[in-house]
């Protein structure tokens, strides 16, 4: 299993990087969707958001459609395609988490067997949050991209050390082929994920991590962990604009990590601090999913302190910056 799943990262990466290059030089990348700086972007110049299209075809080419399974197949495909149109001319709010809440019920019942209609609808939330959480946070250089290939190696050790070779495939497909996306990412923007990216990654995060907890593969926290530096950054900023009585449903630049590059740290410098939560809750739920008791729960602690002290540090150092510059918080 290793060596394939070592052949199908590759083969990801390499499609998915040779698909945005063929659309980077034939110019067909400015003509598919462009990423136009407004009041919340952190950069400054139009931007191609073509990610997506070398990201699913070259995750369904090399796992997710043989390891994955038909359902979750179909809903990556199904969501990409709305996402273009939204990436393209814009979808209404309301319209979009209709979409993914229908997506992610019809094709969790497809892969669960169609459960309880309690269970049923509560997982699809959760993933419809997943789905909404990594869109909110692609808003910064490498790091949707790399919660991505974290977050999906983390599933794909984990489904291969259970012997669960599906699961393990398409997961390692999707982190190859965020991988080849980062190369035009990371460090310098070149490309952005788009819509069209994002949301299918979300919604793989989600629902592989439900059918990996649903095979006995792993508990249902580990994806929770693994993910936890996302699930974190978007649920306090979700819950703090909510606080304010602010309009949370729109779009806004004061997630953590934007408030980090926006006070000077600049997106390398910020990517490569999340880089480092996010490989140590990666590390720590593989290590947790063979502990028991107070050890478990030292070490999933542990992932949720390292968070914690991120955000506490930021919101210090954002503070202070706007304290320098006379903004008012």
């Amino acid at each position: 299993m290793l060596i394939e799943s070592v052949v199908r990262f590759v083969v990801a990466a390499l499609c998915s990087a040779a698909g945005i290059a063929l659309l980077l030089r034939s110019g067909l990348a400015w003509r598919i969707a462009m990423d136009e700086p407004n009041h919340r972007s952190l950069h400054v110049h139009p931007i191609p958001r073509i990610g997506g299209w070398g990201v699913v075809p070259a995750a369904l080419l090399c796992g997710v459609w043989t390891g994955g399974g038909i359902w979750l197949s179909g809903g990556v495909l199904v969501l990409a395609a709305v996402s273009y149109f939204d990436d393209r001319w814009g979808v209404p709010s309301a319209l979009r988490l209709v979409l993914h809440l229908c997506v992610a019920g019809l094709c969790l019942g497809g892969v669960l067997g169609w459960p309880s209609l309690v269970l049923l609808v509560g997982l699809s939330i959760a993933v419809a949050w997943g789905i909404n959480l990594f869109n909110f946070m692609d808003g910064s250089n490498g790091m949707a991209g790399g919660m991505a290939v974290s977050g999906f190696l983390a599933y794909a050790c984990s489904a291969a050390l259970s012997g669960e070779s599906g699961l393990a495939f398409a997961s390692v497909a999707l982190a190859g082929a965020s991988t080849g996306f980062l190369l035009f990412n990371f460090p310098r923007g070149r490309v952005f994920l788009g819509d069209a990216g994002s949301i299918p990654c979300g919604f793989m995060a989600g629902a592989l991590g439900i059918a990996g907890w649903a095979a006995g593969v792993w508990p249902g926290w580990f994806p929770v962990v693994v993910f936890a530096p996302f699930i974190a950054d978007a649920s306090v900023t979700l819950g703090r604009r909510i606080w304010r009585r602010e309009r949370f449903w729109e779009a806004h630049r004061d997630h953590y990590y934007q408030r980090l590059v926006r006070s000077g740290f600049g997106h390398v410098r910020t990517a490569m601090v999340y880089y480092s939560v996010m490989i140590l809750c990666a590390g720590g739920a593989l290590l947790a999913v063979n502990e028991r008791g107070a050890s478990r729960a030292v070490t999933i602690a542990s992932c949720f302190a390292a968070i914690f002290a991120l955000g506490l540090w930021i919101d210090c150092r954002w503070r202070t910056h706007n304290a320098r510059t006379g903004v008012k918080i």
